[in-house]
């Protein structure tokens, strides 16, 4: 009889704990769907502000405002919208080295389309990328309108094009961001840079700056956009994220004259695999802990 009510008492104190822990992850659950859903209302929202700026404010700019004044306003609403978006995504960034001078070409490694919004931010630039993201839900229209310079991988023709007009760009003093690998990576690996895209810094005689990029803790493994990712589901993925910590290096700049686009690509790609595997060995010594600088 006394074992009988033993086994009564546990099964009750178990059951219990059962429908504690079962509430408890309810909770967790409902939690992160509300959390999930108002992130997606903010980005939502950002996307509209986004359509609003460049088919609305950019061209009224353009018409009220001297040229180089409309400029100066269109790269303000530009950073300030990657700063949005970063403060939505929760983006902690730790950055190193100092921000170039206008006029030059950056160059990074590429895990996400995510690097965009965590360099743009930082300072005023045109972005170098595949003509894929042309077909992308709202970010390809965006993309176009703020000045993006697209790439059509294989078609020499368009290649030159694209080459005359960063050229251009780089006399106007303004700064360019490529990522010649030309594709991405899940960031444990730097691939082969193209050699096509140092060839304006050596016709204007600029500089090329390399930039190092690596993503930490959880966004280590959700970050890397590659394989058969699409940008909604992806996104989606980096909005389910607390927190997303990434690493942003602005290494010492490389002078382009003498030199030709092999020794460039050797030279701007080797700094950036040096510092690469500086934040890997001291990942591998204690958890990376980042604060944000913005």
């Amino acid at each position: 009889m006394k074992l009988t009510c033993l086994f009564f008492k546990v099964a009750v104190y178990l059951c219990h704990v059962t429908e504690n822990k079962l509430s408890e992850l309810l909770r967790q659950v409902i939690t992160l769907n509300i959390r999930l859903y108002y992130k997606l209302i903010r980005i939502l929202i950002l996307f509209i502000n986004g359509l609003i700026i460049t088919a609305v404010i950019f061209p009224t700019l353009s018409v009220l405002l001297s040229a180089s004044a409309a400029k100066h306003k269109r790269d303000q609403l530009k950073t300030r919208w990657l700063r949005r978006f970063s403060l939505i995504l929760n983006v902690q960034i730790t950055v190193e080295g100092e921000l170039p001078e206008p006029g030059v070409i950056l160059v990074s490694n590429h895990i996400s389309w995510l690097d965009i919004v965590v360099i743009g931010q930082c300072l005023p630039a045109y972005f170098v990328a595949k003509s894929d993201i042309l077909s992308w839900p709202i970010i390809g229209y965006l993309a176009r309108q703020v000045g993006t310079i697209f790439i059509r991988r294989g078609d020499k023709q368009h290649i030159r094009a694209t080459t005359e007009k960063i050229i251009w760009l780089l006399k106007q003093n303004n700064n360019i961001i490529a990522f010649p690998e030309g594709t991405t990576t899940k960031g444990d690996e730097v691939l082969n840079f193209h050699s096509s895209l140092f060839q304006p810094a050596l016709l204007t005689k600029s500089a090329i700056l390399p930039v190092a990029l690596q993503y930490h803790g959880k966004a280590k493994e959700s970050a890397p956009f590659v394989g058969d990712d699409d940008f909604v589901s992806h996104l989606l993925r980096m909005l389910s994220l607390d927190k997303i910590e990434v690493r942003l290096c602005f290494l010492p700049a490389i002078n382009s004259l003498g030199k030709n686009r092999q020794t460039l690509c050797h030279e701007s790609r080797e700094s950036i695999c040096n510092k690469i595997s500086g934040y890997s060995a001291l990942d591998s010594v204690r958890p990376a802990t980042l604060e944000s600088s913005h």
